[in-house]
């Protein structure tokens, strides 16, 4: 899960992979895949970074384990 702001200073959590679209308008939108738009105080290539963090963390090999 990545951790967002909503403008109104909540945070949440979202599966990276129900957002579709994540857009400067000039405040950031996130799309979901049902449609769902949240305006959030995170930008873009925030949002991007946490998404490629998130993803390196599940599948990257543990460093415990054998490859």
């Amino acid at each position: 899960m990545v951790e967002l702001t909503k403008l109104n200073g909540v945070k949440f959590l979202i599966n990276p992979d129900v957002i579709e679209v994540v857009e400067e308008t000039p405040d950031t939108v996130l799309t979901t895949v049902t449609g769902k738009k949240i305006i959030i105080k995170e930008g873009r290539q925030e949002v991007k970074n946490l998404v490629k963090s998130y993803r390196r963390d599940i599948f990257a090999p543990s460093a415990n384990e054998e490859i």
